[in-house]
C-alpha cells in the first residue's frame, strides 16, 4: 500500500508535464502563425528579388537597392510593419523563384501578362510603361517599324522579349540590361527594344554611344509579383499600395525618378478606389 501515493504522485506529475507541453505546443503555433501570418521565409522580413542593373526602375547604387519599384516597395512594406531584404538575381529567374518561395516577392516592373500568370499571382498594378527603342548613335533606325532583318537584343523574359518575338524578329536574347547596353556600344546589335525609361537612362549615361529613336505605350501595368495561392500577403500589399498612394508617396516617387513623364490619363494606380494624393513637395510648391 505504500507503493500506491509514490504512483499517484509520479501519474501526477506525468499528467501536469503532458498538460503543460501541449498547452507551451499550442501558444508556439498560435504565436507563429500571428508573428507571421503572410507565410514569408522570415518573420517580420519581405524578401525580394528584384535586379541591380535597371535604372531608374529598380538598381544597385552605393550598395543599396533603390529605384522606384523598389523604394515603393519599401514604403508599401512599412505601411505591414516588414522589413525589405533585397536580392539581386536575372529577371528569367525571377517569376519561378517567386513561386518557389525564394523570394517572398518579386520587385522589377514586371508586366501583368496571362503567360506569367500561369506562374505567379500578382498584386494591383502600381505603375504604367513604355516600350523605348535604342540604337547606335548615327543609326538610320527612327521606329518599331524598321526593325525586320535587324539584329535586336533583349533581355529574357521581358515582355520586350514577347514583343520582338510575337513581331518574329528573331531577337538576341541577354540575361540582363548590361549585356543589351554592351551589345549596341560595341556595334554588334542595331537595336534594343527596352522599358523606355531605363532605355532612356541608359541612353544619357551612355556618353552619346546610344541614342533613344521612338517609344510606345506598353499594353499593360506593372505590379508585384507574389507565389501562387499566397492570397494573404498579395492582398496585404494591396491594401498597403493603395495607403501609400493616398499619403502622398506614390505620386512623390514618381516625381523624383520620372521627373515631367506625363501618367496615362486611363491609368490609375493600386485598387482605383482611392485619389492619388500629390506628394508633399508638390503641395509645397503649388
Amino acid at each position: 500500500m505504500r507503493f500506491l501515493p509514490a504512483l499517484t504522485r509520479a501519474a501526477a506529475l506525468g499528467a501536469v508535464t503532458i498538460l503543460a507541453a501541449t498547452a507551451l505546443t499550442a501558444c508556439g503555433n498560435d504565436d507563429s502563425s500571428d508573428a507571421n501570418p503572410y507565410g514569408l521565409a522570415q518573420s517580420g522580413v519581405l524578401r525580394a528579388g528584384t535586379l541591380t542593373d535597371a535604372p531608374p526602375n529598380v538598381y544597385l547604387e552605393d550598395g543599396k537597392f533603390t529605384g522606384f519599384d523598389n523604394d515603393l516597395l519599401t514604403a508599401v512594406a512599412g505601411k505591414l510593419s516588414l522589413k525589405v531584404e533585397f536580392v539581386g538575381t536575372d529577371f528569367s529567374a525571377l517569376l519561378s523563384q517567386v513561386n518557389n518561395r525564394k523570394f517572398d516577392v518579386g520587385s522589377s516592373s514586371i508586366t501583368i501578362t496571362e503567360a506569367r500568370k500561369k506562374t505567379v499571382d500578382f498584386g494591383n498594378g502600381y505603375d504604367f510603361g513604355y516600350f523605348g527603342l535604342d540604337v547606335p548613335a548615327g543609326s538610320p533606325i527612327t521606329g518599331f517599324d524598321q526593325l525586320a532583318g535587324k539584329r535586336v537584343v533583349v533581355v529574357q523574359g521581358t515582355v520586350q522579349d514577347d514583343y520582338a518575338t510575337g513581331k518574329q524578329l528573331n531577337p538576341v536574347r541577354v540575361p540582363d540590361y548590361n549585356g543589351a547596353i554592351n551589345q549596341l556600344k560595341a556595334g554588334t546589335a542595331d537595336a534594343w527594344i527596352a522599358p523606355a525609361e531605363i532605355g532612356e537612362k541608359s541612353a544619357a549615361d551612355s556618353k552619346g554611344k546610344i541614342t533613344v529613336a521612338a517609344k510606345q505605350l506598353s499594353p499593360a501595368p506593372t505590379a508585384y509579383a507574389v507565389a501562387k495561392g499566397n492570397d494573404k500577403l498579395r492582398e496585404a500589399l494591396n491594401k498597403a499600395l493603395d495607403e501609400v498612394i493616398a499619403d502622398g508617396t506614390w505620386n512623390r516617387l514618381q516625381a523624383q525618378y520620372y521627373p515631367g513623364r506625363p501618367i496615362p490619363a486611363d491609368f490609375a494606380p493600386g485598387s482605383g478606389a482611392v485619389k492619388v494624393a500629390p506628394s508633399a513637395s508638390a503641395s509645397a510648391a503649388s
